[in-house]
C-alpha cells in the first residue's frame, strides 16, 4: 500500500496573498503629493526635536557663537588694516593678534555647533526609525495587501536617510547661512547704507529662482523615492523567490524588470538634479555679478575719500559672506526640499493606523486561561475582495482539551478561521470568543497570548536556532529549550550542527530542511506555554519520514492542549477528537472519521481521493 495522498488542494483562496503594486493608486499618490508645495510634513519632526530639546538649545547657542564669530573677522580685519599702521604700525601685532583669537574662537565654536547639531540631529533619527518601525510592527496584516514589503523598507531606511542629511548637515549649515545673511545685511547697512541698499535690489531676483525651482525639485524627489521604492519593492520579491525565479529559468526577465525600475528612478533623479542645478547657477551668477558692480561702487568712493580702506574691506567680506549665504541657502533649499518629500512618505507611515487596536476600556480575559474558543454565526470578507466572503455564518466551539480538525477544499475559509482567531482581522458580522470573551474586547496582544501557532511555512529567523526558539518565549532557558527541541524531535539534529543549538540558521533558516524548520518551529510553540494550539498543515509537504518524526512532535504538543488543525492527511485526521468539514465558507459536516465516511458526502469523498492510486 502507497502512502496516501494529501487531500485535494487548490490556490488557498481564503489566505490573502502578498500586496502587489498598485500602479494607479500609486500615481494618485504621486499627483496628491505633487500638489502640496510646502514643507509642512518636516513639521513631524517637531515631537522628536522636543525630546531633546536641551542639547537642541546648546547646538543653537553654539551655532549663535560661531556665527558672531565668523562676522567678528570682519571687524576685526577693518580694524587691523585702518588702525594698526597708524603711529608707524606700532598697533600693528595687537590687532592681528586679535584678529587670530578670533579666528581660533571661530573654530572652536565651529567644533562646539558641528557636535551638538549633529549629535541632536542623530538622536532624532534613531527615535523616528524606532516610533516608525514600532508603528510598522503595530500594524495589521490588510495593511500590507496594499503595500509591499519593499516599499516599507525603502521608506525605513532610503527615505530616513534623506531626513538624516538634513538634521545632522543641512540644517547646521542653512541656520549658520540663514543667520550669518542677517548679521552680514545689519552690518552692510551700518558700513554704507548707499552701496547696500543697490545689493537689495538684487534680492528679489534671487528669491524667484529658489522657489520656482525649490517646488520642482520637490515634486521631482517624490516621483525619484516612488519610483525606487518599486525597484526595492521588487527586488525583494526576486530575491525571496529566488529559487523560484531560477527553476523557471526567469532570471533574465527579472533583471530587465528591475533594470527598468532602476533606469524609470535614475531619469527622475537625474531631471531633480537637472532643475536644482539651473537654480544653483541662476542664484550664484545673479549674486556674484551683483556683488561685483557693488565693489565697483565701493572702490570708487574710496578714491573719493568718502570710505576708508578699511571699510571696503569689511564691505568686500561681509557681501562675500552674505553672496555665499544666499548661494548656500539655495542648495539648502533643495535639500529642504528633498527631506520634506521624504518625511511625507514616512509620514503615510507614521499616520497609518491599524484596524486592529484594543479597546479604550480592553476586557480581561478569565485567568488561568480555559482553552475553550468559539466562533458564532461569523461572517468575513477579506478586505482587498468584500464581494467574496471567506465565511459564511460560520459556527464553531471548541472545549477545553479538544482537538478538533478542519477539513475542507482550498478556498474552504478554513486559514481564515485562525486569523480571525488570533484577531489579525475582525469579522463583518458574529462573533468571535476566546474563553468566553469576546475578542474585539480585549486587548489583541493577550487574546494572541492564549494561542501558540504552527504554520504550514514555519518561518524561522536569521539568528541562533536558540534564538529561534526563545522567540516564542524571551525568558526560556538553555535547559527548557533543550527539553522543548527533544519533544519536538529536535534535539538530535540540532547538536549534530556545528555550535549545537548556538549554530546560525542563515536566513529564514534556509539552512535547515523543511522537516527540520517544522520541528523546530514545534519546539518555538512548545516553550509558549499557551493553552491553545493552532496547527496549519504542518505536515502537508513532507515525505512520509520527515512525517512521522513531526508528527511525534505534534502529538507532543498536543497533550493538555485545546487543539485546531488544518489538515489535508488522513493520518492527522484520525488523530482528531472531532472533525469539522468546511465547504465555501460554512460547516457542510461534523463527526468522527467512521461517522463521516458512513455519512457519503464531502469528507468521504475527499478521503476517497487519497486511495484513489493504490
Amino acid at each position: 500500500m502507497t502512502a496516501p495522498e494529501p487531500l485535494p488542494r487548490a490556490d488557498l483562496h481564503d489566505r490573502p496573498g502578498p500586496g502587489a503594486v498598485l500602479a494607479d493608486a500609486m500615481r494618485e499618490g504621486a499627483d496628491r503629493r505633487a500638489r502640496r508645495r510646502d514643507i509642512r510634513p518636516l513639521g513631524r519632526l517637531f515631537p522628536f526635536l522636543m525630546r531633546h530639546w536641551g542639547s537642541a538649545l546648546i547646538a543653537g547657542a553654539w551655532l549663535l557663537v560661531s556665527t558672531a564669530a565668523s562676522l567678528g573677522l570682519t571687524v576685526t580685519a577693518r580694524g587691523a588694516i585702518d588702525n594698526g599702521f597708524e603711529n608707524g604700525g606700532a598697533d600693528l601685532d595687537v590687532w592681528f593678534l586679535i584678529l587670530g583669537a578670533n579666528a581660533v574662537g571661530l573654530g572652536l565654536a565651529t567644533a562646539f555647533r558641528y557636535f551638538y547639531v549633529t549629535k541632536t540631529g542623530e538622536r532624532m533619527i534613531a527615535d523616528m526609525r524606532q516610533a516608525v518601525f514600532a508603528r510598522v510592527m503595530g500594524l495589521d496584516p490588510a495593511f500590507f495587501t496594499h503595500m509591499r514589503t519593499g516599499e516599507v523598507l525603502s521608506r525605513l531606511t532610503t527615505d530616513i536617510q534623506l531626513v538624516d542629511a538634513l538634521l545632522t548637515t543641512a540644517v547646521s549649515y542653512a541656520l549658520r547661512n540663514l543667520l550669518t545673511l542677517i548679521g552680514a545685511t545689519i552690518l552692510l547697512f551700518i558700513v554704507s547704507p548707499k552701496l547696500t541698499g543697490m545689493v537689495m535690489l538684487a534680492t528679489p531676483l534671487l528669491i524667484a529662482p529658489l522657489f520656482l525651482f525649490g517646488r520642482k525639485v520637490r515634486s521631482l524627489t517624490v516621483e525619484s523615492q516612488d519610483r525606487f521604492a518599486g525597484a526595492v519593492g521588487f527586488a525583494g520579491e526576486s530575491v525571496d523567490a529566488i529559487e523560484t525565479v531560477q527553476a523557471f529559468g526567469r532570471e533574465a526577465t527579472a533583471r530587465s524588470r528591475f533594470d527598468g525600475a532602476v533606469e524609470a528612478a535614475f531619469a527622475a533623479s537625474l531631471r531633480r538634479m537637472t532643475a536644482r542645478a539651473w537654480m544653483t547657477a541662476l542664484v550664484i551668477a545673479v549674486m556674484f555679478g551683483g556683488v561685483a558692480l557693488v565693489l565697483w561702487l565701493g572702490a570708487r568712493d574710496v578714491v573719493a575719500g568718502t570710505m576708508t580702506p578699511g571699510a571696503l574691506l569689511q564691505f568686500v567680506l561681509l557681501s562675500v559672506f552674505a553672496a555665499g549665504a544666499v548661494g548656500a541657502l539655495g542648495e539648502s533649499w533643495g535639500e529642504v526640499q528633498k527631506a520634506a518629500g521624504a518625511m511625507e512618505r514616512i509620514d503615510e507611515l507614521m499616520r497609518a493606523e491599524p484596524s486592529i487596536a484594543p479597546p479604550a476600556a480592553a476586557r480581561a480575559l478569565p485567568s488561568p486561561p480555559g482553552g475553550e474558543v468559539a466562533l458564532s454565526d461569523v461572517s468575513f470578507a477579506y478586505p482587498g475582495r468584500p464581494d467574496l466572503p471567506a465565511l459564511k455564518g460560520f459556527d464553531l466551539t471548541v472545549r477545553p482539551g479538544e482537538t478538533v480538525a478542519l477539513v475542507g477544499p482550498s478556498g474552504a475559509g478554513k486559514s481564515t478561521v485562525f486569523r480571525l482567531l488570533l484577531r489579525f482581522y475582525d469579522p463583518q458580522a458574529g462573533q468571535v470568543l476566546v474563553d468566553g470573551v469576546d475578542v474585539r474586547e480585549a486587548d489583541p496582544e493577550n487574546v494572541r497570548a492564549r494561542f501558540a501557532w504552527v504554520s504550514q511555512e514555519a518561518p524561522l529567523f536569521s539568528g541562533s536556532a536558540l534564538e529561534n526558539i526563545r522567540f516564542g518565549r524571551e525568558d526560556v532557558t538553555l535547559e527548557e529549550a533543550r527539553e522543548a527541541a527533544e519533544r519536538a524531535q529536535a534535539l538530535d539534529f540540532l547538536d549534530a550542527l556545528p555550535q549545537g543549538l548556538e549554530t546560525p540558521l542563515g536566513e529564514r533558516g534556509r539552512s535547515l530542511s523543511g522537516g527540520q524548520r517544522q520541528r523546530l518551529a514545534i519546539a518555538r510553540a512548545l516553550v509558549r506555554h499557551a493553552p491553545i494550539l493552532l496547527l496549519d498543515e504542518a505536515t502537508s509537504a513532507l515525505d512520509a519520514e520527515n512525517e512521522r518524526l513531526v508528527q511525534s512532535a505534534l502529538d507532543e504538543a498536543m497533550e493538555g492542549r485545546t487543539t485546531l488543525v488544518i489538515a489535508h492527511r488522513l493520518a492527522t485526521v484520525l488523530r482528531a477528537d472531532r472533525i469539522v468539514v468546511m465547504d465555501q465558507g460554512r460547516v457542510v459536516e461534523s463527526g468522527d472519521h467512521k461517522t463521516l465516511m458512513a455519512q457519503r458526502g464531502l469528507y468521504a469523498r475527499l478521503a476517497d481521493l487519497q486511495f484513489r492510486t493504490q
